[in-house]
């Protein structure tokens, strides 16, 4: 299976309004592990704007994906829309970005691995302990007896949540509406 492609009868995840309490919320201080090696305190991140996107779970070449993951709205494309924010990286940041991160609750050995195979220019932060997604109450769903993040992407300017993008479909396009959106609104 190619996880760089969407198959063509995705299902559109609904917009169910689970994350419209985002916007205008500061980020909490809770200090996220990196791939990189660093913590990343999120109350602290780099004047101006900082990309940060959620997924689901990244798959692994050779590894089963939960059963009927296809049929789930929104949960396929993570390594999709990771390439994409990849290769519109440099894009992003001479639009004003500061920063791009990944977030999801996969460990973040898990998460390197995914860094290290795709060639990420970026770190991702891993939730494993769910505190940013309690405290956010970010939307989540469960499957194959796991708690998985909604897609979703946070435009966090000085600290505080200015764009949410929810739901996200379809994942592999997202990083150029992101782009869209910041070219769209310069920060000041």
């Amino acid at each position: 299976m190619d996880l760089t492609r969407l198959p063509d009868d995705l299902p559109a995840p609904p917009d169910d309004g689970a994350a419209d309490h985002l916007e205008g919320t500061p980020l909490p201080p809770i200090a996220l592990p990196a791939t990189d090696g660093s913590t990343v305190p999120l109350d602290r991140l780099a004047p101006g704007r900082t990309i940060l996107y959620a997924y689901p779970l990244t798959g692994r070449p050779g590894t089963d994906l939960p059963e009927d993951w296809d049929a789930i709205p929104g949960a396929r494309g993570c390594t999709a829309e990771a390439c994409a924010f990849r290769d519109h990286h440099a894009d992003l940041l001479a639009a004003g970005a500061s920063a791009v991160y990944g977030l999801s609750t996969q460990d973040t050995a898990y998460q390197r691995e995914a860094v290290d195979r795709l060639h990420l220019p970026f770190p991702m932060l891993s939730d494993e302990a769910f505190a940013l997604t309690r405290v956010l109450d970010l939307p989540t769903f469960d499957v194959a007896g796991r708690t998985l993040l909604r897609r979703l992407t946070m435009v966090v300017r000085d600290g505080v949540v200015e764009k949410v993008f929810y739901p996200v479909f379809p994942p592999d396009r997202h990083a150029a509406e992101v782009l869209a959106w910041l070219v769209r609104t310069p920060g000041s």
